[in-house]
């Protein structure tokens, strides 16, 4: 059997709206104490002022500071990497994390990586996460889908990734914004096989 010794999870944060979906991702992993590797678009950067108040700093040392504060992380338990951070463990099969999660994922960063495409880290990342068959999870958040978006993302479902568009459900009657986020953080969740309380199972009784 393989021996996958890299434990870590990375998140790669894209330019798509959806924000909160990965704050509220992130702060899930901090909280059950996984290991993580993260990775900010400049176009999410942007897109984290647009719809947050967070004041989140462009360079990955501050950011690693400011998110590792925020959330309360333990020494060494994140990691920021910038865009062109080649020497980063995510740039290599031989100590790849072993999920890697993009959320949200643009439908630019979606068409890079089912091309093959590797010209920034996150795109690179992903490529080695396909190539090591390991756990690839994708949010694209766009509305509608073109027959590009549609076919690029069967590609890339036909390569093993795990193509989650980020819909929620409503039966659980959801009562504020925040439980149509934890809807799919749970779900991510979920695939990660990492246990929580975001929301009751199906065929279980609610907790609201």
């Amino acid at each position: 059997m393989r021996n996958n010794g890299n434990q870590a999870i990375a998140l790669a944060i894209t330019g798509a709206s959806g924000a909160p979906y990965a704050l509220r991702l992130l702060e899930q992993l901090i909280q059950t104490d996984q290991q993580v590797y993260l990775m900010v678009s400049q176009a999410a950067q942007v897109v984290l002022a647009t719809e947050t108040d967070l004041k989140v700093p462009g360079k990955p040392r501050e950011m690693q500071r400011y998110f590792s504060e925020l959330l309360d992380a333990g020494e060494g338990q994140l990691e920021v990497f910038g865009r062109e951070q080649w020497l980063a463990p995510v740039a290599s099969g031989s100590n790849a994390p072993r999920s890697m999660v993009v959320c949200p994922c643009t439908t630019g960063t979606l068409s890079a990586i089912a091309s093959g495409a590797s010209n920034n880290l996150i795109e690179r990342a992903a490529d080695v996460m396909l190539k090591e068959r390991r756990q690839l999870i994708l949010l694209p958040r766009e509305m509608p889908y073109s027959a590009i978006h549609l076919e690029h993302m069967l590609k890339l479902s036909q390569l093993g990734a795990t193509v989650m568009p980020a819909s929620p459900g409503f039966y659980n009657q959801p009562r504020s914004v925040n439980d149509l986020i934890d809807f799919v953080v749970a779900r991510i969740l979920d695939h990660l096989e990492i246990d929580h309380e975001l929301q009751a199972r199906w065929g279980k009784s609610s907790n609201k």
